[in-house]
């Protein structure tokens, strides 16, 4: 019988243009990166109508709520400038609410809360300046939201966090609920009005490390009485409270070292479905939601095992768990109604979208890609899964792509390019949907390796501890040892080795080009090069998180020094590329321009690259674009191949006059 697809295979071959790697020339450009992708987040269910936001480079980076009616009619409900973003924790999240066609959202420029009723503009109704405002809860009876409030106007490195109340009548009166504890989330409150449940916690505890769950009841005045602790501690996170359609109370708790569901039930706690998988995610942003109810007992949820996402359809009354499709990449912003589940999703071969899935006949139907361009699979580099030996006998996870693009084989002998990518957080986890920003990389015949080193979710809390005291060490350490492993396995050229991150990812990227020798170049998106000073300038949620990753400052500040690459400019023998916000306050941009002043004393090859009016990750369309094309720029310079693509250079410092580009 003729092999189809080895005759097919050898055509393509003899029709590949040889062409050594990182020369080949892509449809997968920065500017149908930036021009055709957008950010999908935020669902909510109201009625028959489905809200969701959009987050738009070509916008300037807006947040634009949308609405989708039962027609298939999709309709932006945000004018500009308007902009659905809040800046509680600087991550924000949870920036919307609807009901009956009005919607409350907080706008990023002024960090008001606006109501928007259909052909209106929007209204404010809570306006106090220096006031923040997420994670908003409609309570009808008493014509008011609940939310969690950040207040800067004592303090913006210690602002108060309480929930708070906003009264629906215009006047912009907001009222204290909930007080006394550094941090508050996930106000709930039960169908019959009656009770409110929340999520708190204190310094120098992330939510991942360790939360509570209280509820209180509503008392006549609207005030909450008979306040009750119901779970959690210093060492056990509490996940996304939700109250059944029968005001059962429901919760994710990693008890067991697994992020599980569970209820609580005349006063003890009832595990749903035990089993090794994380159906709770971390909590860096608000309005976050992995599981959600379709009836009184039956709960739609996704979970995670060993990296990859489940749709389950779970019955509490016998904790059968059944599952929904194919596995994904990715299953979050999950809500449902009797009728049918609605989530954002993205697999190996697809990006993310917006999926209903009807609950009766389980079939699924697409709302809103990502990107409206789909990548011809002869480009598309499939995620291959590897895990590989990492420090102590202990195995990593991390997933591969290779080179790939239809138009092109690379000489015969030569292995291509690594690039090492460290995800942020560094509680975070990286995924194998398709990222066009990866596929960049990957079609021009760059290998990437996308690492879930320990600290990762994903992989339960151990997997997660592993970083505990150990920041800028075991990260670090996984993703020398997955390029190291690469090596071994002659898939990628020793010599050619990248490393590049953003934020938390920016600093693993910074030590592992400090303290490490393996990598050749790197690039520093808003990454940390000094702690102290990460500590001194930091914000007011994460002021704390490196006692957790390092140890208790100032009582350990050896470990800030010896960890901090600022202090071993010494040691650096290649060149990074740096790229910073100005607007940054979580990273602040003299993290960079303290590294970046070192190298050019040291005389090491350096390019710095900032961008007014960005913050902390970049949202304009023009910032996105220079900083692909610049990064792309930068390797072939150092790894001296000649892209295909007509770059704006980009000033590297220290390369010698014949390297220089003003």
């Amino acid at each position: 019988m003729l092999n189809l697809n080895a005759t097919q295979k050898r055509r393509s071959e003899i029709m590949s243009q040889v062409s050594s790697f990182g020369t080949w020339k892509s449809p997968i450009t920065s500017d149908l990166i930036v021009s055709d992708t957008i950010k999908l987040e935020q669902i909510a269910l109201d009625g028959t109508d489905i809200y969701w936001i959009e987050r738009r480079p070509a916008e300037n980076g807006r947040y634009v709520i949308v609405r989708r009616s039962p027609d298939g009619i999709i309709t932006d409900m945000l004018p500009p400038p308007y902009n659905a973003r809040s800046s509680v924790h600087e991550y924000g999240g949870g920036s919307f609410t609807v009901s009956k066609g009005t919607i409350y959202f907080s706008n990023f420029y002024d960090q008001h809360v606006y109501r928007l009723e259909a052909d209106s503009r929007p209204q404010p109704i809570a306006f106090s300046e220096k006031m923040r405002y997420a994670d908003f809860v409609l309570d009808e009876q008493r014509n008011r939201i609940i939310c969690v409030c950040e207040d800067h106007r004592i303090s913006d490195l210690e602002p108060v966090n309480t929930l708070v109340t906003i009264s629906l009548d215009g006047s912009g009166r907001s009222q204290p609920l909930v007080s006394g504890n550094d941090f508050y989330s996930s106000p709930r409150i039960s169908p019959d009005g009656t009770q409110i449940a929340w999520l708190t916690w204190n310094h120098p505890n992330m939510p991942w490390n360790g939360t509570q769950l209280w509820v209180g009841k509503f008392g006549e005045d609207g005030s909450i009485t008979e306040l009750k602790y119901i779970t959690g501690s210093t060492k056990e996170s509490i996940f996304q409270p939700e109250w059944s359609p029968d005001s059962s109370l429901h919760y994710i708790s990693d008890k067991t070292g697994w992020w599980n569901l569970y209820r609580w039930e005349d006063g003890s706690e009832l595990a749903l479905h035990e089993m090794e998988a994380e159906f709770g995610v971390p909590q860096w942003v608000f309005g976050l939601s992995t599981y959600t109810f379709a009836s009184s007992h039956i709960i739609i949820c996704s979970l995670i095992k060993q990296g990859t996402a489940y749709l389950g359809y779970l019955d509490t009354k016998t904790g059968k768990l059944d599952y929904i499709g194919s596995p994904n990449s990715r299953i979050e912003w999950l809500h449902a109604s009797a009728e049918h589940a609605v989530f954002v999703c993205s697999s190996p071969t697809q990006s993310p979208m917006v999926v209903k899935l009807d609950l009766a006949t389980l079939t699924t139907q697409a709302l809103q890609q990502s990107s409206e361009t789909r990548i011809d699979r002869d480009y598309l580099s499939i995620a291959e899964p590897i895990e590989f030996p990492t420090e102590h006998g202990l195995t990593a996870h991390a997933f591969f792509y290779p080179p790939k693009n239809r138009d092109y084989t690379a000489p015969s002998g030569e292995l291509p390019p690594l690039l090492v990518e460290s995800h942020g957080g560094p509680t975070g986890m990286t995924y194998s949907e398709v990222d066009p920003a990866i596929q960049y990389w990957t079609s021009r015949g760059i290998a990437v390796l996308d690492v879930n080193y320990g600290g990762s979710t994903g992989y339960g809390r151990a997997y997660r501890q592993r970083l505990e005291g150990q920041w800028g060490i075991v990260d670090v350490d996984d993703c020398v040892n997955g390029a190291k492993y690469l090596i071994e396995q002659k898939l990628v050229d020793g010599d050619r080795l990248a490393i590049t991150g953003g934020s938390a990812g920016g600093y693993t990227t910074l030590c592992s080009l400090t303290f490490r020798d393996i990598f050749k170049a790197g690039a520093s998106y808003y990454g940390i090069s000094d702690l102290e000073a990460l500590v001194r300038d930091g914000h007011k949620f994460e002021s704390h998180y490196e006692h957790s990753l390092i140890g208790p400052y100032p009582e350990q500040r050896e470990l800030y020094y010896a960890r901090s690459p600022i202090h071993f400019v010494n040691h650096l023998s290649c060149p990074i590329i740096f790229f910073q916000g100005l607007e940054d306050k979580v990273v602040p941009p003299n993290q960079a321009e303290l590294m970046v002043a070192a190298l050019r004393t040291k005389r090491m090859p350096v390019a710095y690259i900032t961008f007014e009016g960005e913050q902390h990750g970049f949202r304009l369309a023009k910032n996105i674009k220079r900083a692909l094309d610049g990064e792309l720029y930068f390797y072939s310079r150092i790894f001296n191949f000649t892209p295909a693509d007509e770059l704006e250079p980009v000033h590297i410092e220290n390369l010698g006059d014949h390297l220089h580009f003003d």
